[in-house]
C-alpha cells in the first residue's frame, strides 16, 4: 500500500481525521490528478487545487504556522472526493 493509498485510507475513516498534515494533503491530490493553482498578487493562505479531466476545483486554506490542516476543510475536501469518485461512500 502507497503512501497515497494510505492517506487516502485515513480520509475514508469515521470521523474524519484531525491530524492530516498540509504536505499529505496537498501531495494526495496532487497524487489523484489535481494541479495546484497559483496564488493571486495578494498571495494569502488560500489554496485551489483544479482537476481538468473532472473539472473539479478544491478550495482549501493553508495552515500556518501549524502544519494541520483544519478539520472543517478536511471534511470539505472528503466530501468533494467523495462526489467525484476517489472516496467510495460507505
Amino acid at each position: 500500500m502507497s503512501k497515497y493509498d494510505k492517506s487516502l485510507a485515513r480520509l475514508s475513516a469515521k470521523p474524519v481525521p484531525a491530524d492530516i498534515k498540509w504536505d499529505e494533503l496537498a501531495g494526495l491530490l496532487k497524487h489523484l490528478g489535481y494541479t495546484p493553482i497559483k496564488a493571486g498578487k495578494s498571495g494569502g493562505s488560500r489554496r485551489k487545487f483544479y482537476h481538468k479531466e473532472k473539472d473539479a476545483l478544491i478550495h482549501c486554506h493553508e495552515p500556518h504556522p501549524s502544519p494541520d490542516v483544519d478539520k472543517g476543510c478536511i471534511a470539505d475536501v472528503v466530501e468533494h472526493l467523495k462526489t467525484y469518485g476517489f472516496i467510495k461512500e460507505g
